[in-house]
């Protein structure tokens, strides 16, 4: 009886095989926009979170109410403040500017004092670390290194101003290996941004809390901001809480048109069988069993646009790749609850779609159904 069902189910959807491939384009269309913005914005965390942590922090500390994290400025006066606090054991500043170079508008450069990347962990795969007193050196991460064209002995230029590469690294952070490391000084000096930096990396120090830590910073310098994980960078950076909103907006719009189509399609699929449904009432069948074959019906449909969604999704976040600039600063990331809330979002476009067709099939009487034209 279930495989007759089933089949019925089946055979119901491909009787107007043209309007049920469209409706499924629709929905896969909505639902492949809300897997490749989904792993865009995961990828785009991922990345957030691992330059929070950079070096081995525990959080990062920002200027507060910033709209963005590159118009963040922690004054030294602060940055020092940070350093000499008893449960602080090492406070890096770091100016992150971005730079044109080559084909790649979004090219990050880090500002960061050369006494201090030893304490970073940044070791060099090639050539040598930043000497003190040296301003026109450069490191480069591989990724960056092999995007430009650029190795141990020759040069880069950062808006405007030529850099000798002297060594590549890489640290496991896409920002920062997709980026160059330049002397503190010199980034303040191209940005025009004395004695201020963009962000402090911060280590407790041992048996401190960094969560508390964190918390009396925010407490005693309130211009500042602590930054513990990528959810907290929408206190820094407009742009995240931008794209979150995109990102739901955009889930409601697929839910309100998929169903829309969905019910357009059950609805003349439901004034096509009236008289079917006539028939099967006659013969037995409750208005129950009418509502779960529409309802099944519809969510076939919408598994059918889902799958195809979720497929569409991942091949356009992986050709997003294929543009040197966005890979520089993007990873895709393939989180289970992307996937989960594209089926999500395809079982609600069932459902809302089905209601109003399921809704007046039963309605309808064996009667009044065998009579309809």
């Amino acid at each position: 009886m279930l495989v007759t069902f089933g089949s019925l189910i089946v055979k119901n959807l491909f009787r107007q095989r043209t309007r049920t491939a469209l409706t499924a384009v629709g929905i896969a269309v909505g639902i492949a926009t809300v897997v490749a913005l989904g792993v865009i914005t995961g990828g785009l965390r991922t990345a957030s979170n691992d330059f929070v942590k950079s070096g081995g922090a525990d959080f990062m500390v920002a200027q507060k109410g910033a709209s963005d994290l590159t118009y963040s400025a922690v004054s030294r006066r602060d940055w020092q403040a940070i350093e000499a606090r008893p449960d602080v054991e090492r406070a890096t500043g770091v100016l992150f500017e971005v730079a044109h170079v080559g084909s790649n508008p979004f090219f990050f450069y880090f500002g960061y004092e050369p006494a201090a990347l030893g304490g970073l962990g940044l070791r060099p795969v090639a050539g040598r670390l930043l000497a003190p007193g040296a301003p026109r050196e450069a490191l480069l991460g591989a990724k960056a290194a092999s995007s430009v064209g650029v190795t141990v002995g020759g040069s880069i230029v950062l808006d405007g101003l030529p850099f000798r590469v002297v060594g590549l690294y890489r640290t496991g952070d896409l920002w920062q290996d997709s980026g160059a490391v330049v002397p503190l000084a010199t980034a303040q000096e191209l940005s025009s941004k004395k004695n201020v930096v963009t962000a402090v990396h911060v280590v407790a120090a041992p048996g401190a809390d960094p969560h508390d830590v964190a918390k009396d910073l925010e407490r005693e310098l309130p211009r500042l901001v602590a930054i513990e994980s990528a959810a907290d960078y929408g206190k820094v950076d407009q742009g995240f809480e931008v794209l979150g909103a995109i990102n739901l907006a955009i889930s409601l719009l697929a839910v309100g048109i998929g169903a829309i189509g969905v019910m357009n399609t059950m609805i003349m699929s439901v004034f096509e069988r009236t008289r079917e449904i006539g028939v099967l009432r006659a013969v037995g069948w409750r208005g129950s069993r009418i509502v779960r074959m529409i309802l099944l019906e519809s969510a076939a449909l919408c598994v059918l646009g889902a799958f195809v969604g979720v497929l569409l999704g991942v091949a356009a976040s992986r050709a997003i790749l294929l543009v040197p600039a966005v890979s520089s600063f993007l990873t895709p990331s393939y989180a289970a609850e992307v996937f989960v809330r594209a089926l999500a979002v395809g079982l609600v476009v069932a459902l809302v779609g089905a209601l109003y067709p399921a809704f007046r099939a039963v309605r309808l009487s064996p009667m009044e159904a065998l009579r309809y034209e």
